[in-house]
């Protein structure tokens, strides 16, 4: 059976359609762009006319839902043409899904019809410059006005992809500092750019390049009291812990896409390239690598389908997102070292596209949650559940 007929027909024309657009569009100039550093102004304004800015609003704001492992698969057609195209929609649609299912219904009306168009685009503030995966332990804090009409947010993250160009930022604060245990005090507050905002710098990164990675300082940066996601303020832990579960699975499908990549790239060059009177695949020791570099990625591909058919079925996927996330970059890794192998003296070359996998796949590991940190969400939940049914 093929992977896209587990998708409805319409389904299947929505990743064929962004597929033809990495094909003709995407990656004839990808290499270029990413070369220079340049922000894909042209392919961000074509993802909003295909609609992938609204693959996770609902129809009655305005966008095209589609299921789950749909949006796997678009994830991934999107990272195998260039994987800052797929994180330019990641975060986004990691706020459009917090919003459908926590945030009041002024909320949902305030900003989804536009998030579904791209007019306004989404990014999650996280991470800290002091740390990463310990979430409870973050320092940036809102407390409430002297006048009790909003609060007045002070403190830095960091890593925060689109942060230039996002409309709207969902902010992960404590909004109780004092309460114990910590993430009792933590909120979520959409917030925009203003007064007290600062986007300090651009940070360099090995990878990932195109689409801007910042530091961002609040000052004093006022927000008002409707700014709480849902509302009620001390819920934006547990929030976020869901958000992440769709997060962790556009990380893994972000890793298929590279791993695809590097593995297309790989199964062309060893038929073209001769060595020794005969194509090299024909080579075993080349011919073992292609062998490997398929199969783990299939491994790969079914267990991130797994995690995304259990959460279209609206059930917990902490764990399944984990594995699915852990494995799949884990395995995005090894193909584009594997790329570079086959390709020779080439995969060291910028004129070939293998070395951008390679510097492009190591994101996937230490983001959205270290794979450290995903073993111990699989370790946790494997006891907490007994096993594996």
């Amino acid at each position: 059976m093929s992977t896209l007929d587990i998708l409805s027909e319409d389904e299947r024309s929505i990743v064929g359609t962004v597929r033809d657009f990495v094909d003709r569009d995407v990656r004839p100039v990808v290499r270029e762009l990413e070369h220079t550093n340049t922000y894909p102004e042209a392919l961000i304004e074509q993802m909003k006319e295909l609609g992938v800015f609204g693959l996770a609003v609902p129809e009655e704001y305005g966008g095209t839902p589609v299921s789950v492992p749909c949006y796997v698969l678009v994830t991934e057609e999107l990272a195998r043409g260039w994987m800052s195209l797929a994180g330019a929609m990641g975060g986004h649609t990691v706020v459009a899904k917090l919003l459908q299912d926590f945030g009041t219904e002024e909320q949902k009306r305030g900003y989804l019809p536009k998030m579904a168009t791209g007019e306004v685009r989404a990014t999650m503030a996280l991470t800290e410059p002091g740390g990463g995966s310990d979430l409870q332990a973050m320092r940036t804090v809102a407390r409430r006005d002297t006048d009790g009409g909003g609060y007045v947010v002070n403190g830095a993250k960091t890593w925060i992809t689109n942060s230039r160009r996002s409309q709207l930022i969902a902010l992960l604060c404590k909004t109780d500092p004092d309460v114990v245990p910590a993430h009792k005090g933590i909120s979520i507050l959409l917030v925009g750019h203003g007064t007290g905002l600062t986007v300090s710098r651009d940070l360099p990164k090995l990878g990932y390049k195109g689409v801007e990675s910042c530091e961002l300082s609040f000052d004093d940066y006022r927000a008002p009291a409707d700014a709480v996601l849902g509302g009620v303020a001390g819920k934006g832990f547990a929030q976020m812990m869901k958000g992440l579960e769709t997060g962790r699975l556009q990380v893994a499908s972000r890793a298929l896409g590279v791993g695809r990549a590097a593995l297309e790239d790989s199964l062309a060059y060893a038929q073209a390239r001769e060595a020794f009177g005969k194509p090299i695949w024909k080579h075993q020791s080349i011919g073992n690598y292609l062998a490997d570099m398929a199969t783990s990625l299939t491994a790969a591909r079914q267990l991130t389908l797994y995690a995304a058919r259990e959460a279209q079925a609206g059930r917990r996927v902490d764990m399944e997102a984990g594995m699915a996330k852990l494995f799949a970059s884990e395995t995005a890794m090894q193909i584009a070292l594997t790329a570079v192998r086959v390709h020779g003296g080439y995969g060291y070359s910028t004129e070939f596209d293998v070395e951008r996998y390679f510097r492009d796949a190591p994101l996937m590991i230490v983001g959205e949650g270290t794979n450290e940190i995903q073993r111990n969400v699989i370790a946790g939940q494997l006891v907490e559940r007994g096993g594996i049914d």
